[in-house]
């Protein structure tokens, strides 16, 4: 593909898609073998043998799991160690967190230890904890490496900050990035194919490349919610034009 990225896709833009095969059927058509997978699709409260199973059906798809969310730590123990365990079961590495309280970041922590498993706090919309570049400095500077940010493009660009300062300044703690783009130009916030809104698309991945990012990368559109295929695939081909252009 150019670079040493693999792309995905977060299984939210097929959200509308009720089965894991056609969920499967779909990422196959988009050209791609990587999904960071989305907990209405697989949820990680299910019985053991009942994700494994899933999780050898996406293998036979010839698809691989780069993540799993997003989700929220509750401070529910049983709750939090069964996500926990279903990232153990499916050799996820970093967890997409959308909630999670300050004072939850102690425990897990713990939890990252004992699970060997990174958390990527995720920017998601306006009103949520962790949607500015100030909320997470606040949380990077009192936290171990184990929390990390995923970035969603589009939603950096909605709270008015701009996505290539962000994994500039929080390159180290970069595990994840959610490729998606907004516009305004009806006057309203729309889902676009990437890198035709707000995102200068070429100049992210070249600074994603120069930060030696080896974090999961999702592309993730939210629009067209009943047929989002055939944009979902003009979407890789842009990303995919850009990162071979590298």
């Amino acid at each position: 593909m150019g670079a040493d990225f693999r792309l995905g896709i977060q299984s939210y833009t097929f959200r509308t898609f009720k089965t894991l095969d056609s969920l499967l059927d779909a990422v196959s058509k988009t050209g791609l073998s990587s999904v960071e997978i989305w907990p209405g699709h697989l949820p990680f409260d299910l019985p053991e043998a009942e994700i494994r199973d899933a999780l050898a059906r996406v293998a036979d798809a010839g698809i691989a799991v780069d993540g799993y969310g997003a989700v929220d730590f509750t401070g529910d123990d049983a709750h939090d160690r069964a996500i926990m365990s279903f990232a153990g079961m499916a050799g996820v590495k970093t967890l997409t967190v959308v909630n999670m309280d300050d004072a939850s970041f102690p425990y897990v922590t713990r939890l990252c230890d004992e699970y060997d498993v990174n958390i990527a706090l995720h920017n998601h919309g306006h009103g949520l904890r962790w949607g500015t570049a100030e909320s997470l400095r606040e949380a990077f500077a009192k936290t171990s490496p184990r929390i990390g940010l995923c970035i969603d493009t589009a939603w950096c660009i909605d709270v008015k900050e701009k996505p290539l300062q962000w994994i500039e300044e929080f390159g180290d703690r970069l595990y994840g990035v959610h490729l998606k783009d907004f516009s305004y130009d009806s006057g309203e916030r729309r889902d676009v194919i990437v890198g035709t809104g707000g995102l200068d698309l070429p100049a992210f991945m070249r600074k994603l490349k120069e930060l030696e990012f080896g974090g999961y990368l999702s592309m993730e559109y939210e629009g067209d919610v009943d047929n989002p295929l055939p944009s979902a695939i003009e979407c890789v081909n842009a990303i995919k034009g850009v990162i071979q252009a590298l």
